[in-house]
């Protein structure tokens, strides 16, 4: 791994970053990937977090990162401008086709009836194995929590039959979408999509400014569905931009 000082908009006692070696990336066949990740020894906070955040930094369980891949800009950090967000019509049939769910939040806790509905999800959804390691109850709370965020499940329920649950970040600015997994039995409904519509609307319910949608990764058919959350922005070149002027930008550059 090989230390790197941070661009000057990164608040001063978190410059200190790393970079990881390069290594096949798992979005784009043939291409390799390199993140920057903040030193370990570096205590994080949640206030700290929110300042990142903000700067296309993204956590994962402890872990505070971005990427940085050399010959690659494929991975945007994106977050949706809840103020100005409109459901299209397919977004307004997946409201209604919820509108009987019951929603309930609570501090992250480990719960077997959560874990059980977390395992069912990465058997039907992520059969190519590649969170195998995620798949014990140490593993699904390194991959959600952390000790320092303040992290909420948002339970979906159906009567009492549990169909889906969100993990959530809290922020000073906003929510952060970490994860949302479900019953594959019901995934007509489209909860994973309703989760995320759901984060939007609480977000803007608490006077917040922005959902924060982790990494768009341009060719990767599995990152395509944040683009139909409109107007979303990317960070480019230290600064939030809409994220079609960045693709265009992009296409431009090469």
């Amino acid at each position: 791994m090989r230390w790197c000082n941070m661009s000057s908009a990164v608040p001063q006692e978190t410059a200190l970053l790393y970079a990881t070696p390069p290594a096949p990336c798992h979005y784009l066949e043939g291409r390799e990937s390199v993140n920057l990740f903040i030193a370990p020894s570096v205590p994080m906070s949640a206030h700290r977090y929110d300042q990142l955040i903000t700067l296309g930094f993204r956590r994962g369980g402890e872990y505070v990162y971005r990427p940085a891949c050399p010959a690659c800009a494929a991975c945007l950090p994106t977050r949706v401008p809840v103020r100005r967000f409109t459901p299209n019509r397919s977004q307004r049939r997946t409201l209604t086709r919820n509108q009987d769910l019951t929603i309930h939040g609570h501090p992250f806790t480990f719960r077997p009836e959560h874990f059980a509905l977390y395992r069912r999800y990465l058997v039907g959804r992520h059969r190519d194995g590649g969170m195998d390691d995620n798949l014990t109850p140490e593993g699904y709370c390194h991959f959600l929590n952390s000790h320092w965020s303040e992290t909420w499940l948002y339970e979906f329920r159906r009567e009492h039959e549990l169909i889906a649950v969100a993990a959530v970040d809290h922020l000073a600015d906003g929510l952060s979408a970490v994860y949302t997994f479900f019953d594959p039995v019901h995934a007509d409904r489209s909860p994973g999509r309703y989760a995320i519509l759901w984060q939007i609307a609480e977000a803007r319910r608490r006077g917040l400014d922005h959902l924060y949608l982790g990494f768009w990764v341009d060719g990767c058919r599995k990152m395509a569905y944040k683009r139909e959350y409109r107007p979303l922005e990317a960070f480019v070149n230290e600064a939030w931009h809409p994220l079609e002027r960045c693709v265009t930008l992009r296409q431009k550059e090469d």
